[in-house]
C-alpha cells in the first residue's frame, strides 16, 4: 500500500499504446483504486504517470501486486529485482510465463498468479 492506503501495482512492460493490454491494465487497475506505477526501460510518461525505467526506481515497496507484460525470457531476468522490491502477488499474464520463470519466481519466494490481471480487474468492477 502507498501512503494513501491505496493498493499498489507495478505494470511491468507498460505501454503508451491504448490498444496494448499493458496500457489497458494500467487504466483498469486505476479504475478499481490502485496506485499505478508503470515500468518500462524507455521511461517517460503514460497518461500523466511517471514511467520508471526499472523496478528499483519505483518509489514504493513492497507493492501489493506486480503484473507482467513482457516475454518470459525478459521476465525471468527481472525476478530478482521483483523479489528485492517485494510484492504480494506477481501476475503472469498470457504469454509472459514459462515453467522456468514460474519455478524461479517460487524459488525467490514470490507468489506467481498465472492469469490475466486485466480480467481480474474487470471482475472487480473496472
Amino acid at each position: 500500500m502507498d501512503d494513501n492506503n491505496q493498493p499498489t501495482v507495478a505494470v511491468i512492460g507498460a505501454s503508451d499504446d491504448p490498444e496494448k493490454f499493458s496500457n489497458k491494465s494500467q487504466r483498469a487497475h486505476a479504475a478499481i483504486g490502485y496506485a499505478v506505477y508503470p515500468v518500462n526501460p524507455k521511461g517517460g510518461e503514460i497518461e500523466g504517470r511517471t514511467v520508471y525505467k526499472s523496478i528499483d526506481e519505483v518509489p514504493v515497496g513492497p507493492l501489493d501486486r506486480m503484473t507482467m507484460y513482457v516475454r518470459p525470457e525478459v521476465g525471468i531476468t527481472l525476478l530478482e529485482a521483483i523479489a528485492k522490491k517485494g510484492c504480494g502477488e506477481l501476475w503472469l499474464n498470457p504469454g509472459t510465463d514459462s515453467p522456468e520463470l514460474i519455478a524461479k519466481a517460487q524459488e525467490l519466494g514470490l507468489v506467481p498468479v498465472v492469469a490475466c490481471s486485466l480480467v481480474d480487474c474487470r471482475k472487480r468492477g473496472a
